[in-house]
């Protein structure tokens, strides 16, 4: 690579660094779209999902799940409140945990036995969505959240020599 292509490079590089701190809010947002969707679908039968409540506690009678009718309102909340909670950024990493578990029993119960395509209800789109419930996890809700906005949430930053990164 030419001098300056990585003069080019560099200068891109600096720029969107400085947007970086917004990164796990495009992901929250985006996160919290998908499950206030699923919740809303599995507790008022409505939108894509729309299952209803009943309807989504014999889903999981049929894959055997113990008291389906208790955890078809825990899975229905945790996505719901979750959802919303992803949207406004308050308690993100609890409930980007909670739907996190939530994601492994839906890939463990269900889209694994039907391979990787998603297309075949495998487990490419669920595993994605773990990812990104980890990452938020991990990263915690970004600028633009009522975590950071009120309880000044911020994750404290690893310096780059305890990383081992030298960028």
């Amino acid at each position: 690579m030419g001098v300056r292509s990585m003069n080019t490079l560099d200068t891109v590089n600096s720029r969107v660094a400085a947007f970086s701190d917004w990164a796990p809010t495009v992901l929250r947002l985006g996160a919290g779209i998908v499950f206030l969707v699923y919740g809303t679908g599995k507790i008022f039968g409505v939108g894509p999902q729309g299952v209803g409540i009943e309807g989504f506690t014999g889903f999981l009678s049929m894959l055997g799940v113990p008291a389906p009718g208790v955890f078809a309102w825990v899975v229905a909340f945790v996505e719901f409140v979750g959802g919303l909670a992803l949207l406004v950024g308050a308690f993100t990493r609890v409930f980007a945990g909670l739907i996190a578990v939530d994601m492994v029993f839906a890939i463990l119960l269900w889209h694994l036995p039907k391979g990787w395509d998603y297309q075949s209800g495998g487990f490419e789109y669920p595993l994605v969505l773990l990812f990104v419930t980890v990452t938020l996890v991990l990263a915690g809700p970004g600028r633009l959240s009522l975590d950071h906005l009120v309880l000044d949430t911020e994750p404290t930053p690893v310096p780059a020599s305890a990383s081992g990164y030298e960028g």
